[in-house]
């Protein structure tokens, strides 16, 4: 008779702390999402996004898109999540998004997986944290590239010594090559700028045009969003985020700088976008890139966000499209043109000022270039 097998206790965490990190190594994500209508229509109406290209299967198929495009704000919060897993579960902070770039249109109905590289990773100066640096992919169905981000966070020190074991590989292994995934030989920008807008049909009623606007333009969006407990811990659940400063309480009360739940990052950035779409994106087709992202003050549940948005610059391609370069800002429980009276310095990059010449209440910050009707 065999003896009875012991019992063992396993107490598995994910994430990565410090010294868990290798530059070069390449971590696959272990979620595979198909991104089906219903998800998709759940996150666009969660946020009002008022993206015409992305709402209406009528205009997608006129602009011959092979379907309605699954929205950029929504990849981008998902490679935000699914690389949590691996990469973040044990970050204090979402420092910033790097830049962001949309190589390839994906339909609604196409599926995504995730990997990550490490990019870099530099200690502070007592050695109890360290700035991660990485660049994160998502790929179709085909190994396409459909997002293509670099982001930072901040880790604690140390190693994760009940993580389970996970694949890995260098990024100039075979695998790695493989998951980093290739780009179209010509920029997505330049072949839809190709494009005709079918106007007699397709008309919005809203500003966004190239015209509507010039270089020095800022706009104050009227409408702010007052983050609910529900919607919170919803949207974190439908994008698949795990980290548990989101969601749980008790976590939160020892690992958050507050003592009490963050709101997710990716959601601060699309609702700090979205709030600004009906003023400034009614005439968008496609996402080119975002650049300068950060995270300079956490969102607690609660708290109010507003947005405010300068015009950068405004550059045609051809007859019918330019590209909008727009840098917008995100507020918290503040009212934006008391804030911009006193803070003419609001659209600066707030991460390498000094502490005390940081505007408060500014959450977060990005620049992104879209191409727009002319």
């Amino acid at each position: 008779m065999s003896p009875a097998h012991p019992h063992q206790l396993r107490a598995p965490q994910y994430g990565r702390l410090a010294d868990d990190f290798v530059v070069g190594e390449v971590y696959p994500h272990p979620f595979e999402v198909t991104l089906d209508a219903g998800r998709c229509a759940m996150f666009a109406s969660a946020f009002q996004d008022f993206w015409p290209v992305g709402n209406s299967d009528r205009l997608a198929k006129a602009l011959h898109f092979t379907g309605r495009p699954v929205s950029p704000q929504l990849l981008m919060n998902l490679a935000l999540s699914t690389s949590v897993h691996d990469v973040s579960e044990q970050c204090v902070a979402h420092l910033a998004c790097v830049r962001v770039d949309f190589p390839k249109v994906l339909p609604v109905g196409g599926t995504v997986r995730g990997a990550s590289r490490v990019m870099g990773l530099h200690y502070t100066a007592n050695n109890t944290r360290a700035v991660v640096h990485v660049q994160t992919v998502l790929t179709d169905e085909h190994g396409d590239r459909v997002l293509d981000m670099e982001r930072k966070a901040l880790v604690p020190a140390g190693t994760l010594t009940s993580r389970p074991q996970t694949a890995s590989f260098g990024v100039e292994s075979k695998e790695g090559a493989a998951w980093l995934g290739r780009l179209p030989m010509a920029p997505l920008g330049q072949a839809l700028a190709g494009r005709q807008w079918p106007t007699a049909a397709f008309e919005p009623p809203l500003r966004g045009r190239l015209g509507d606007f010039a270089p020095g333009d800022v706009v104050v969006h009227s409408r702010g969003r007052t983050v609910g407990e529900s919607e919170s811990m919803q949207l974190c659940m439908l994008l698949g985020n795990t980290h548990p400063l989101h969601f749980d309480a008790e976590y939160a009360k020892v690992h958050s700088f507050t003592g009490e739940r963050v709101v997710y990052g990716g959601l601060v950035a699309s609702w700090v976008m979205t709030l600004a779409s009906v003023d400034v994106a009614g005439h968008v087709l496609w996402e080119l890139q975002w650049l300068e992202g950060a995270h300079p003050a956490p969102v607690a549940i609660g708290d109010t966000v507003r947005a405010v948005t300068r015009v950068e610059a405004c550059t045609p391609v051809n007859d019918q499209y330019g590209v909008l370069r727009l840098r917008h800002v995100g507020l918290k429980n503040c009212d934006p043109q008391a804030v911009l009276a006193s803070h003419p310095e609001l659209f600066a990059p707030e991460l390498p000022k000094a502490r005390e010449a940081r505007v408060p209440g500014k959450v977060f910050e990005i620049t992104r270039e879209v191409l727009v009707r002319r």
